[in-house]
């Protein structure tokens, strides 16, 4: 990974830089050998899964998904870092990005929510890569709209009981613990979710059911069924599960465009390798205009997404503001731009690109998930118009 000049933007202070730098020299000289069954069938999976969990959390690299009291890297958590992390991860292998990324978002809720007692159970395991975390918000019925969430959480005695299905679930059947959202009723929509802290042995939990994707990961479904947990696994209050489910994914959106930018400067890279060696008709195919103007296209996007991504990021770090509509346009713009870098360097390699296992084709594949998860393209639209108008009318009664 050649250095990069934009580290030197003032998004960033000397501690970003030296923690590029670190996952730099892990993912070039640690990474590559733990890959084994990073493409292969589901148990190939899983077990590379957990054995980059493992080996990021002994390299210290997972504690950028936790405060520092708990073992994190600064003293809240950091989504420039977060960022960063995600975006060399994605460039070196998207499962790589994975491993780290669900650590964050299944301890994230945690982290911002949790009482002292719940973050000692947790964040201390998550940092170390001895714990394995997962979000559990998504339903059959249940994705972009989470009003429409029908699990059921319901007090019996000194417990709750929780029933219903999650689907889409990232860690599914890896996960050692999981943050489940499930109706409460305090009231109507979105005001009536709770969010609680379920072990993977607790009694009444099924994970059991894999779902198998295009760039494989472990996902799956969570059956609940009469599953018992304390009142002390209630995050927060009764009634704040879209809070919390919100608030989460307002820290964390921005990294899914940081992941985005780190598969589009893989593909620029192969691309233009491809470019500099390939020949035809006589010169190669950097000589031709028409690949120059692809690559400057190229380059543009993915300098114009680094530029969103990192806006956000800082905005919400140093700013302490809400960025729902910076990450918004953070996480849609990258991913998009990603999609149209990759499918370009993907034309440049010819028939090679659509080989199975090449460089172009795995990025192909990884890429098209970040476009629905965390917000699908098409939601972010709607929620980024819905602030422009809100500001409006701001604007109009001041």
């Amino acid at each position: 990974m050649a250095a990069r000049a934009d580290l030197a933007w003032p998004f960033f202070d000397d501690g970003h830089r030296a923690q590029a730098r670190e996952f730099e020299d892990w993912a070039r000289h640690s990474l590559p050998s733990l890959l084994e069954g990073a493409d292969g069938d589901s148990d190939a999976v899983y077990a590379c899964v957990r054995r980059l969990v493992r080996e990021l959390g002994r390299a210290g690299l997972l504690r950028v998904c936790v405060p520092a009291a708990y073992g994190g890297l600064r003293e809240n958590v950091d989504v420039r870092s977060l960022c960063l992390a995600r975006e060399i991860l994605g460039q070196a292998a998207g499962l790589a990005d994975f491993a780290l990324a669900m650590q964050g978002l299944g301890s994230a809720p945690v982290s911002l929510f949790g009482s002292a007692a719940q973050k000692q159970a947790l964040l201390p395991g998550v940092a170390s890569g001895t714990l394995i975390a997962a979000f559990a918000l998504s339903e059959p019925d249940a994705g972009s709209d989470v009003a429409a969430i029908a699990s059921t959480a319901t007090r019996v005695g000194g417990s709750w009981q929780l029933d219903g299905v999650k689907t889409w679930i990232s860690n599914a059947g890896l996960a050692d613990r999981y943050v489940v959202f499930a109706r409460s009723g305090e009231a109507p929509g979105t005001r009536g979710l709770s969010a609680f802290i379920v072990d993977a042995d607790t009694p009444g939990l099924d994970a059991s059911e894999r779902i198998d994707v295009i760039a494989p990961h472990p996902l799956g479904t969570l059956r609940l069924d009469g599953c018992r947990v304390g009142a002390d696994r209630l995050l927060g209050a009764p009634g704040q599960g879209f809070k919390i489910a919100m608030g989460t994914l307002d820290l964390f959106r921005s990294t899914v465009g940081a992941a985005a930018l780190g598969l589009a400067r893989c593909a620029l890279a192969e691309a233009t390798q491809r470019a500099r060696s390939r020949r035809l008709f006589g010169r190669t195919l950097a000589e031709f205009q028409l690949t120059q103007m692809t690559l400057g296209e190229m380059a543009l996007a993915i300098d114009a997404s680094a530029l969103m991504v990192y806006r956000a990021a800082w905005t919400r770090d140093v700013a302490g503001t809400r960025v729902t509509r910076e990450a918004s346009m953070a996480k849609l713009l990258a991913t998009e731009s990603a999609q149209q870098v990759i499918d370009a360097a993907l034309q440049l390699h010819g028939g090679l690109g659509v080989v199975r296992g090449s460089t172009v084709e795995r990025l192909y594949r990884e890429i098209r998930a970040l476009r629905i998860y965390e917000g699908a393209s098409e939601v972010l639209k709607l929620i980024i118009g819905g602030q422009h108008l809100a500001a409006a009318a701001a604007g109009d009664n001041a």
